[in-house]
């Protein structure tokens, strides 16, 4: 159950169609996303990551029009957490806001330790994406 959420955005000076069309490369995300992934390859449905929690298992939603970037990680323990993104459009510029929520059993510390992490990767999403 979950019993807080936090958004974490970050404004990026590219069209949100851009954004998306890197963000939703699952093969793009160990340059970028070091909290889930520094390396990835497709299984079937699924992609599994060498991640900072071990191997985990990500399924992302289908492409779509909506920039919705929405994924599953099932960890190790077989639990799964689910992660809204979007991308959002805001002229030639987009933000990408990333949902972290926080679930049972979970510090404070931890949680505001996930957020960091999320932050650091959208930061380093911009910095990719701005250069």
């Amino acid at each position: 159950m979950t019993t807080e959420s936090t958004h974490i955005s970050v404004f990026i000076a590219r069209t949100a169609a851009d954004v998306y069309a890197y963000a939703s490369d699952p093969a793009n995300l160990p340059a970028w996303a070091a909290g889930l992934s520094t390396n990835i390859t497709r299984d079937g449905d699924r992609w599994l990551a060498d991640s900072p929690m071990g191997q985990v298992a990500v399924t992302f939603a289908p492409a779509n029009d909506y920039g919705i970037l929405d994924h599953d990680v099932t960890l190790s323990s077989g639990d799964t957490v689910y992660n809204p993104v979007r991308v959002i459009p805001d002229g030639d510029h987009s933000e990408v806001v990333f949902t972290i929520r926080r679930r049972d059993g979970v510090t404070a510390d931890e949680f505001a330790e996930d957020a960091a992490a999320v932050n650091a990767d959208l930061q380093r999403l911009k910095g990719l994406l701005e250069a």
